[in-house]
């Protein structure tokens, strides 16, 4: 499957080593000094899973990159403040992350779901509704995002939803306009879109001829 680039999200030279982020200053209540370092260690470990996905999917392991994504969205979903966990229900403290570490944490999130949806575009058959669900995940954080665009899009399309998946392509285009695969998916996209119409068409006529 052709994609605007083949590296995988968050692939280039700086995803090699994960940057240290401060912790948030000012007095804690007890306990709380060990929840944020708890919660670095966890970023960083997260990060760590997503890198060596990376280099899974460069080496055409698709399964095992698939499953490290996965690891690091685990590990994340505990510190997402959107996300109540179950200690949480019970009365547990959860870390209130600092700026730089939300920042980190929705990075990652939205480099996994795109990198799990480009690993699955890889492996036969192709599951075109996970591919777009993990897209339009990524694009919640990221709406901007060309490849989750152009990845909804393709999948959107293969699902039978030309009119959906030409929003998407049309998004995506905007921010890649002179992608040959984005534009071949555009004619597409119109041209099933032209036929669902004729076929419309003939439908009715034959209803009241």
């Amino acid at each position: 499957m052709a994609e605007p680039s083949d590296l995988p999200e968050g692939a280039g030279p700086q995803s090699e080593q994960a940057e240290p982020t401060e912790q948030g200053a000012g007095r804690m209540e007890p306990g709380a000094g060990f929840r944020a370092r708890e919660a670095e260690s966890q970023l960083q470990e997260a990060v760590r899973l997503k890198v060596q996905g990376n280099g899974r999917y460069r080496e055409g392991r698709y399964r095992d990159a698939i499953g490290q994504y996965h690891r690091a969205l685990l590990l994340l979903r505990g510190l997402d403040p959107d996300v109540t966990t179950p200690m949480e229900s019970f009365g547990a403290a959860r870390v209130t992350l600092n700026p730089q570490q939300e920042e980190m944490l929705r990075g990652t999130q939205v480099d996994c779901y795109n990198n799990l949806a480009a690993c699955l575009l890889r492996r036969q058959p192709v599951c075109f509704a996970r591919v777009r669900e993990y897209s339009v995940k990524a694009l919640q954080w990221q709406p901007g995002s060309v490849k989750a665009l152009y990845r909804a899009g393709v999948a959107t399309l293969e699902l039978g939803d030309p009119e959906t998946a030409l929003q998407y392509l049309s998004q995506a285009s905007r921010g890649q306009p002179n992608d040959p695969n984005v534009k071949k998916h555009i004619e597409i996209a119109e041209e099933r879109m032209s036929k669902n119409l004729q076929k419309e068409k003939a439908l009715y006529r034959g209803m009241f001829n």
